[in-house]
């Protein structure tokens, strides 16, 4: 079964010949590889371009290695990797003419000195280079500086809801509840039993995610990396900071370890995509606040994963959700804090800060969200609304519920619509 991903697919078409180095990163298993050597592959046969304009070559391929005198065995046997003059040779031997020819490289970082290479192919004028790569090394969010300011990054993200739904087997409602527990991890999405899902997941998380970070950095305490992490999975969209952490490892885990190392365990988790976080926004300040900040997961099935599934909360869950469709659709995302003040019946006043779920940016577009699972009452959508009533600007805001609802606006423009409706409509936010 094929799962469309146009929405990436038009990013690399859009990009084409555009002189820059086009580097499709995200999470491990997100469906980069599928993206660029199936779906872009084919968008170039059938627009006319020839199949020996095109070469398609993946280090990770025992085949495509023997094309240029490489063994996989031998590159494991002797921990190297593929010998950048052989590659070259290849290619050298592919170009036939002036003509535009298409470089598709899977798993690029595998050769060694990789950016040199692709720097070289720069200053050819017939070749249009597209690269991918899923560990460590290549999936840190600095790589672009690699190909000295000429690199076109396109960040990809796990199945979106929408891109869900075109391959569930029934409605919407039941879709949500299936997509917030397993998440939109392609590989996942197409198990049909729950416990291949489960156990797709797990596996996933033990021989891929993790191993690549303690590979990379060279971690030596894995416990409290891991450790770390089921934390941070307990307290998904919930403020934190390493010195927080730092108690919180102390008092439970009887851990000594500094707040230090937590932070640095916190870049390697959002450099390899596992996480990313959204730092406090002062709205009235019109300033960021530098901690404590939220913690949001690329895909929410490796979250529930790595809980073993005991511990799903629909309200949290949702944010997430929200969170990852803001952000595969270009917004910049942040949390927002409205510091008020407060007179109470003796007079005394007191200073509080209100919460928005989400401030997103989008060049001169702002929006203003909150995330409510379900809003029963008034006394619940007065408190949902509170913060932004003390906003005094014009920007848009909005409500995101799981009841069934129309878009519809209150006296105070405030507009409310469905889940569903913000994820499979990006229109309704426009209304």
């Amino acid at each position: 079964m094929e799962i469309k991903r146009d929405f990436y697919l038009n990013k690399l078409i859009n990009r084409k010949n555009n002189g820059f180095i086009k580097v499709i990163t995200g999470v491990r298993r997100c469906g980069k590889s599928y993206l660029l050597n199936k779906l872009f592959y084919r968008h170039l046969i059938d627009s006319g371009v020839s199949q020996d304009h095109i070469v398609k070559f993946a280090f990770d391929s025992a085949d495509d290695l023997y094309l240029i005198g490489e063994s996989m065995i031998e590159l494991q046997k002797h921990n190297r990797k593929v010998d950048p003059e052989k590659f070259m040779a290849y290619i050298r031997s592919r170009i036939v003419d002036k003509e535009m020819h298409y470089l598709l490289l899977d798993e690029v970082q595998m050769m060694d000195a990789f950016e040199s290479v692709l720097n070289g192919y720069l200053r050819k004028d017939n070749l249009d280079v597209f690269v991918t790569g899923s560990n460590a090394r290549f999936l840190s969010r600095d790589i672009i500086t690699e190909f000295a300011g000429r690199g076109d990054e396109i960040h990809m993200y796990p199945l979106s809801f929408s891109e869900y739904m075109t391959v569930f087997k029934g409605d919407k409602y039941e879709g949500l509840s299936q997509y917030m527990l397993y998440g939109g991890i392609p590989l996942v999405v197409l198990r049909e039993d729950a416990n291949d899902k489960t156990t797709t997941l797990e596996n996933l998380f033990n021989e891929i995610y993790i191993r690549d970070i303690v590979i990379r950095h060279g971690v030596r305490n894995h416990g409290e990396l891991e450790d770390l992490l089921n934390i941070l999975s307990s307290a998904v969209g919930s403020l934190t900071n390493p010195e927080k952490l730092k108690n919180t490892f102390h008092s439970v885990k009887k851990s000594k370890i500094t707040s230090a190392t937590i932070k640095k365990y916190l870049s390697y988790f959002e450099d390899s995509f596992l996480l990313e976080s959204a730092h406090r926004y002062d709205i009235k300040g019109k300033a960021y606040i530098e901690t404590p900040k939220k913690y949001y997961f690329s895909d929410l099935g490796l979250r529930n994963a790595r809980l073993n599934f005991r511990q799903f909360e629909p309200t949290h869950a949702m944010e997430n959700v929200i969170y990852n469709e803001l952000r595969m659709r270009g917004y910049s995302v942040d949390v927002g804090v409205v510091p008020i003040a407060e007179k109470d019946k003796k007079g005394k006043v007191s200073r509080k800060q209100l919460e928005v779920d989400f401030v997103c940016n989008l060049g001169s577009k702002r929006l203003y969200i909150q995330s409510a699972y379900s809003i029963p009452d008034e006394q619940k959508r007065t408190l949902e609304t509170r913060p932004f009533i003390k906003i005094d600007d014009s920007f848009k805001k909005i409500i995101v519920t799981r009841d069934i609802v129309p878009a519809q606006y209150d006296d105070r423009g405030i507009l409310t619509i469905n889940i569903y409706d913000f994820l499979l409509d990006p229109s309704v936010l426009d209304k």
